[in-house]
């Protein structure tokens, strides 16, 4: 049964009395909101012929009932704005039953309400709504933990906790500000991404989240069963193979905005579901993909920020073009003085060993040498910087470096010690791809639980043909992160995985 706090039950006993009253206090009618808090606060003059017939709906958040007058907050969508209810306007008859028991005693803080009436200036010169009708919208049967700042500026009952805040965001984007600025820059940030994408002509696609190989990545799957066809399915943890199928279809470029699963470890740059953009440009490679990557944030920064140059934390970011380009082998050599050029498994083993870096027998030299950059590289690259040209092993579906057939054409995008982007000349000859695709086989046979199946039909598609092609992937999540200020992935998630709840 549940249990119901003192206030929670005061507000079921409002509830009731507003119904004996004969208030409907969830209308089904519809209620035409024709203004926002934030343009009458922005926009009213006093003298102006504007904003007078408002109609505008949204939480109660306060009231200072003062006789037959009060003033209340009013929060919408936009922001607060203050209101001022006269007994006797709002009901202009005998009956003042709204005002002085529904209005002053029933409502509570957190209620959704609507109001007519018009913008005016206070004595004190804050834009505010006179109150001319008053209706209940929906009874908030739960209070809402209200914020207070003090004269000197110090908060009282803040919502914090964040585990609270994950849980219930729907509560801390009513109480916190800023938090809802997140999630708005975030659609800005997509809306950015895919305006330069489809100016350049490039189509959006969507491809299967279900799926019979999990493909396109090296990552621990999440595994379910189709009962229909009985057979087990992963959710997807990349979206790669079958974009490239349809550049082998015959489409010039092609990306999706996807939503991938990997049943690995969370922090604050990791979570199980996460959102990224994959990019498919056929007659393209590498280079191009930096450059084109490169112009591609410094139109986002611009776009959200009206600047290149963006604070995160007490570290000041550029993401004016063009960005540093380091390549993986001098980026190890000069952080650990270690040169991976031509070493053996063992003899990186050995150097992992050496350096403190936590290693096993399953691990083959690629993984070795992604620890060996992860563990004492990857923090140093605060500034946009492509780390470029990996060893071989480590990029199993990229194309062998025209220059030097034991790396790969590849960039990783590397942001406040972050990788934000990770982009390859993609390879197109359908016997390499079958011999790396084995030699995955081999590595997960010894073990390695995130080494790559084979996709058999994806080997099929290629030696159909598919043209010299360059693709990008870029984590929403984690430029999100970056372009709004927040050192957390679970910030910039409306709803992060969590624990549920102990009964």
């Amino acid at each position: 049964m549940q249990q119901l706090t003192d206030q929670e039950r005061q507000r079921r006993a409002n509830l009731d009395q507003i119904r004996e009253l004969g208030f409907e206090a969830y209308p089904a009618d519809e209620f035409e909101v024709n203004a926002f808090s934030a343009a009458i606060k922005e926009g009213f003059e006093e003298g102006s012929e504007a904003f007078q017939e408002v109609t505008l709906a949204g939480r109660l958040m306060s009231k200072r009932v003062m006789g037959k007058a009060s003033f209340a907050n009013l929060q919408d969508s936009a922001g607060k704005i203050q209101l001022y209810v006269n007994r006797d306007e709002i009901c202009p008859g005998e009956d003042k039953t709204l005002y002085n028991t529904i209005f002053k005693k029933l409502l509570d803080i957190g209620d959704f309400i609507g109001v007519k009436g018009y913008a005016f200036k206070t004595k004190v010169g804050e834009t505010s709504v006179h109150v001319k009708e008053l209706v209940l919208l929906s009874k908030s049967l739960r209070p809402l933990p209200i914020v207070k700042t003090d004269a000197a500026g110090n908060v009282h009952d803040a919502f914090v906790d964040p585990e609270l805040r994950y849980r219930m965001r729907y509560v801390d984007l009513v109480v916190n500000e800023g938090v809802k600025e997140t999630f708005l820059t975030r659609t800005k940030i997509m809306n950015s991404m895919r305006e330069y994408f489809n100016n350049e002509g490039y189509l959006e696609v969507e491809t299967p989240i279900l799926q019979s190989i999990p493909g396109g990545a090296a990552a621990r799957p999440f595994i379910t069963h189709h009962n229909a066809l009985d057979i087990p399915l992963y959710l997807r943890i990349a979206n790669e193979l079958y974009l490239k199928r349809l550049i082998v279809g015959g489409f010039d470029g092609v990306y999706e905005f996807a939503k991938d699963f990997r049943n690995e470890g969370m922090d604050r740059t990791h979570n199980p579901e996460f959102t990224i953009m994959e990019i498919y440009v056929a007659y393209k490679d590498y280079n191009w993909m930096m450059e084109f990557t490169e112009k591609m944030l410094e139109k986002i920064a611009h776009d959200v920020h009206e600047t290149t140059d963006l604070d995160f934390g007490d570290k000041k970011i550029s993401f004016k073009a063009p960005f540093a380009r380091v390549t993986m082998t001098d980026a190890i050599k000069e952080h650990t003085g270690f040169d991976i050029t031509g070493k053996s498994e063992e003899e990186l083993r050995t150097a992992c060993k050496s350096l403190g870096i936590e290693v096993d027998e399953s691990m083959g030299k690629g993984k070795l040498i992604d620890e060996l950059f992860g563990e004492k590289c990857e923090h140093h690259y605060i500034q946009p910087t492509f780390i470029t040209d990996y060893p071989i092993e480590m990029s199993p579906l990229c194309k062998r470096h025209r220059e030097n057939p034991e790396l790969t054409e590849r960039f990783e995008l590397m942001i406040n010690g972050t990788e934000i982007a990770n982009a390859y000349s993609e390879l197109n000859d359908p016997i390499d791809q079958r011999e790396r695709f084995e030699e995955q086989v081999k590595l997960m046979d010894r073990g390695d639980d995130e080494a790559m199946f084979i996709d058999y039909d994806f080997l099929r598609a290629l030696e159909y043909g598919m043209p010299p092609t360059s693709g990008m992937g870029i984590g929403v999540d984690r430029l999100t992160m970056l372009l709004t200020n927040n050192e957390s992935i679970q910030e910039v998630l409306f709803f992060p995985q969590m624990r549920p709840e102990s009964k």
